[in-house]
C-alpha cells in the first residue's frame, strides 16, 4: 500500500499491512455503519435525558460552559473540535497542558467524570458528523500531534483511521498523562497493533472492556 506523506509529520511505507486497505475499503461501511446506528442509539435512549442530569451538577460545580470542545487531529490529519463535558475549571492553558495526576483545574465532579469516562460521552456527537469512531486511536491536542510528529518514527500512521471515544491502547493501560516519549511510543505501537488487526469483533471487545472500566474506574484516568 502507498502512503502519502501528510500535512504534518510523515509516514514510513514499509511496514503497513494491507489489513489497512480492508479497513478503509472492505470494511469501512461496515465500521461506518456500526459507529452510526450505535451512536445513534446511545444519543437518543441515553444521552437525551442524561445530558441535562450531568449539565446541572456541572454547573452547580463550577462555572462555565457544560462542554469543553477542542481542536484535535483527525483522519488523515484534519482537525475537527472533540466534545467533552467540561471537568476543569476556566484556564488558559486547557489548548496544550495535558492534565496530569492531582491537577488543581480539575473540579470535584469533573474528577469523578474523568475517572469513570463519562466526560466523553458527547463525542457520540462527534461520531454521528463522521468526524470520529466509537472505537480507534485517541485523538491528540493539535500541539501534541505537531511535537510528537517529529520525535516519533511512525506517529502519523494512527492518523489513517478516524480517532475512537476509545481504543485497544486505552483498555490495556496506556492512558493518562504521558511524561516521556518512551511512554507515549508505546501508545503509538498499540494504537498501530489495533489498526494491523483490526476486526468488528476486535471493536466490540473493545467496547465491553471500556463498559468494565467504566463502572470500575481507571487508575490511569484523571
Amino acid at each position: 500500500m502507498h502512503v502519502e506523506t501528510l500535512n504534518k509529520g510523515t509516514m514510513s511505507q514499509h511496514f503497513l499491512p494491507t489489513h489497512v486497505d480492508n479497513i478503509v475499503l472492505g470494511a469501512f461501511i461496515r465500521k461506518r455503519a456500526f459507529d452510526f446506528l450505535f451512536s445513534l442509539c446511545v444519543t437518543v435512549l441515553f444521552l437525551s435525558w442524561f445530558i441535562p442530569l450531568i449539565a446541572i451538577i456541572i454547573k452547580l460545580d463550577s462555572r462555565g460552559p457544560i462542554f469543553f470542545k477542542q481542536l484535535r487531529t483527525g483522519k488523515h490529519n484534519k482537525p475537527f473540535y472533540c466534545l467533552k463535558f467540561r471537568s476543569m475549571r476556566l484556564n488558559a492553558d486547557a489548548d496544550h497542558k495535558q492534565a496530569t495526576k492531582g491537577d488543581a483545574r480539575i473540579t470535584k465532579f469533573g474528577a469523578f467524570m474523568r475517572k469513570t469516562n463519562i466526560d466523553e460521552l458527547p463525542q457520540f456527537i462527534n461520531v454521528l458528523r463522521g468526524e470520529m469512531s466509537v472505537v480507534g486511536p485517541r485523538p491528540h491536542m493539535l500541539k501534541h500531534t505537531e511535537d510528537y510528529s517529529r520525535l516519533i518514527d511512525n506517529f502519523m500512521v494512527r492518523h489513517l483511521v478516524a480517532p475512537g471515544i476509545t481504543g485497544w491502547a486505552q483498555v490495556t493501560g496506556y492512558r493518562g498523562e504521558t511524561k516521556e516519549t518512551e511512554a507515549m511510543e508505546k501508545r503509538v505501537n498499540t494504537d498501530i497493533w489495533y489498526i494491523k488487526n483490526w476486526s468488528f469483533m476486535l471493536d466490540l471487545k473493545i467496547v465491553l472492556l471500556t463498559v468494565k472500566q467504566t463502572f470500575k474506574g481507571n487508575e490511569n484516568a484523571y
